[in-house]
């Protein structure tokens, strides 16, 4: 099996925008061993099982989300452009000048009016996307549509690309770091059961995780992500959220979590205890599949791991890999002090 980075670096290159996940989750599928017990739901959530050397005093159940942000084809017009809508949370700033590209292999790009046509006040406001439009080359309604399709999801054009000493960048890394670190895990011996859930349409409303908790029904969830870091020049104190190099991030509250207190605490015990570097954010900001978890079924007591990212929700989201290899050793170490809590 390929280590961390490949397998991060294989999953980035698939595309799944929320609601429409099944390249990623074909390539996952192919990831796991033989030994793992899968099965893919009705929403497209892949529920695995993992038999370990014992049966945990407790059911844990690991989670992170397939599906990328993206855009999709809303209309086309007489002249062949394409008007697209956001699928997740995207500032539409980021996509000006971009290149995107379908899965059939088409590429264009997003643009709007250029700088020196715009008045003083359109240059004054944020862009909105209504205002831009994808170019794929196409000079005609019909000649569009020999490529392109209404509903057809559209992908930032990214490559994985290593900077520096030890970052890396690339597309939706947000939530793939999350999915290969399962995907590590459940290659390696395990000494207890576990099931870990690779969930569908989280970035449009934590959907899949809601279906994943009710049929998995745990008594505890670790939901291992990426959280928005802003560690760069014109933030500061609070307002850097956290910090690539810093290591795993645990969150004591969210716009969709207020996180089990005594988990929270214990993921720096064990951080301390096995020396994993971890910090956590200093703002209240973002949410992720946990604020779906600990309300389902009659409340599943929920932590959240998450690797630093600066650029969330771009083509070039960066990451640090000792924080990504942070996350994975404490997302193991929880996953031992859950199953045996008493």
């Amino acid at each position: 099996m390929p280590e961390l980075f490949e397998i991060i670096k294989e999953l980035c290159a698939a595309d799944g925008t929320s609601g429409d996940e099944r390249a990623v989750t074909k390539l996952i599928l192919s990831m796991l061993p033989e030994d793992c017990e899968a099965n893919v739901d009705a929403l497209g959530n892949i529920i695995v099982f993992k038999k370990g050397e014992k049966t945990p005093k407790n059911r844990v159940m690991l989670a992170a989300h397939q599906d990328e942000v993206g855009f999709i084809v809303t209309y086309i017009t007489d002249d062949g452009l394409l008007k697209l809508s956001a699928v997740g949370g995207i500032n539409h700033e980021v996509a000006v000048g971009r290149q995107l590209h379908f899965s059939n292999g088409t590429v264009g790009v997003i643009g709007g009016k250029a700088v020196h046509q715009q008045s003083e006040e359109e240059r004054g406001k944020p862009v909105k996307l209504d205002s831009l439009t994808m170019d794929i080359g196409a000079s005609s309604k019909a000649e569009a549509e020999k490529y392109v399709s209404l509903g057809d999801c559209a992908y930032f054009e990214s490559n994985y690309t290593e900077l520096g000493d030890g970052y890396l960048r690339e597309k939706a890394l947000d939530d793939r770091v999350g999915c290969a670190i399962m995907i590590d895990m459940l290659n390696k011996p395990l000494p207890y059961d576990v099931t870990c859930v690779f969930t569908v349409q989280e970035e449009i409303g934590t959907r899949g995780a809601k279906t994943a908790a009710y049929t998995v029904h745990p008594d505890y969830a670790i939901v291992l992500e990426t959280t928005t870091a802003c560690d760069f020049s014109g933030n500061d104190g609070e307002k850097r959220v956290c910090q690539l190099g810093d290591g795993c991030v645990i969150s004591y509250m969210d716009r969709g979590t207020i996180y089990d207190r005594e988990l929270y605490r214990l993921g720096f015990d064990l951080a301390k205890k096995s020396d994993i570097s971890c910090q956590t954010k200093t703002l209240v900001a973002g949410g992720n599949d946990s604020g779906a978890i600990h309300t389902s079924v009659g409340g599943i007591r929920t932590v959240a791991l998450s690797v630093p990212c600066r650029y969330l929700h771009s083509p070039s989201c960066t990451i640090k890999k000792s924080d990504a290899e942070s996350t994975a050793k404490l997302a193991y170490e929880m996953y031992l002090a859950l199953c045996e809590k008493s």
